[in-house]
């Protein structure tokens, strides 16, 4: 099968396979500020990620590229909303376009339509330093996001099968760009010896895409014949993983994907220490279904949501929300107990909530 037929069924068995909503995210909940002392013209939305400002801390994360005039189309609608609402925007694998030329077009839309906005290449781990410059240079990149997906590969009937060396090669790309790199799992998650591993070749940000959203064991086993079901199950929480990858004693900064859909989870994700939290499978559904207005729409609304949230909770900016006080429960206060993880660090807090005193 080729690449870019490939790619147009990624898309078509995402849409139909859906979201888990397993991520984990019900199991936190956020403890109540009956007295908050501000108001939500007071709320900043604001936020960085590899000393790059953003205007908000949810963008557009990888999604699809290289399957021609189809994904195309899509590429374009995102980057039209991604510059409609000033948000950060993260294309789909660009290995095909390295592998075939032809295909190159399929990305570079996204920065004909948002000539100005800040664009994310991406990778696997099995590309090269030349892979790397080519990607970036393909869409004049801000950023470049290499990602992890052993599981989506060995579930793949065509999938890689070999998977040495890839820290080096991560390492040699970190260390031979100008431009940041996270490295990104794809919806497994990332665990926090993971997250040591690659802090210690010179990587500081890590998109943790955990277990919970669009389940790409599942896609790669509706292509096969016979199907690896013990894959389907296989991972760790968006919010296990988030907690995890802060508590690796790294200084890393931390981007929250898989499976995030409302205002809420991404709430959660940034108070659990994201710096940015990334959508791809619920904008995707919005944008095939109901068009670039509804998705504008629905990005917005949940801008408007935060600024709720964030006045609910008395905090004013985003490294406030990222010291407010949870308690976490449920399957996920299992996982990090077994780990060893003090869940209490997260109810204790003093938090950052705003004092009229405070100006």
């Amino acid at each position: 099968m080729s690449r870019s037929k490939r790619k147009w069924d990624h898309i078509q068995h995402a849409l139909s396979t859906g979201q888990e909503r397993s991520t984990g995210l019900d199991d936190v909940m956020f403890i109540h500020q009956s007295i908050p002392n501000m108001g939500v013209n007071d709320i900043s939305l604001d936020t960085k990620i590899g000393g790059l400002s953003l205007s908000s801390p949810i963008f557009i994360n990888a999604m699809t590229g290289g399957g021609g005039k189809r994904t195309t189309k899509i590429n374009q609608e995102l980057a039209i909303v991604s510059k409609e609402l000033d948000l950060a925007i993260a294309v789909g694998s660009q290995m095909s376009a390295i592998r075939n030329p032809i295909e190159a077009e399929t990305y570079r839309i996204v920065r004909k339509e948002n000539r100005n906005g800040i664009i994310m290449g991406n990778l696997g781990s099995e590309a090269s330093l030349d892979d790397a410059k080519r990607a970036i240079d393909m869409i004049e990149a801000n950023l470049l996001q290499i990602h992890l997906n052993v599981i989506q590969e060995l579930t793949m009937p065509e999938g890689d099968r070999d998977f040495a060396d890839a820290l080096l090669r991560i390492e040699k790309i970190v260390n031979g760009l100008d431009v940041p790199v996270i490295v990104k799992e794809v919806g497994f998650g990332m665990n926090r010896e993971t997250v040591k591993e690659l802090a210690s070749i010179g990587v500081k940000m890590v998109d943790i895409g955990g277990y919970g959203g669009t389940n790409f064991a599942k896609i790669e086993n509706k292509r096969r014949e016979r199907f690896l079901s013990f894959f389907n199950q296989w991972g760790i929480s968006t919010a296990a993983s988030l907690i995890e990858a802060k508590n690796s004693g790294c200084e890393m900064e931390v981007v929250a994907s898989g499976g995030l859909q409302t205002s809420l989870d991404v709430a959660k994700t940034l108070s659990l220490g994201a710096n940015l939290s990334g959508i791809s499978g619920h904008f995707l559904k919005v944008l095939i279904k109901e068009g670039i207005e509804s998705l504008i729409s629905e990005i917005a609304l949940m801008h408007e949501e935060l600024i709720m949230i964030m006045t609910a909770l008395g905090v004013q900016n985003i490294a406030e929300l990222q010291r407010s006080s949870l308690v976490i429960s449920g399957n996920t206060h299992h996982w990090l107990n077994e780990r060893n993880i003090d869940t209490k660090q997260y109810s204790l807090r003093k938090g950052a909530r705003h004092h009229p005193e405070n100006g």
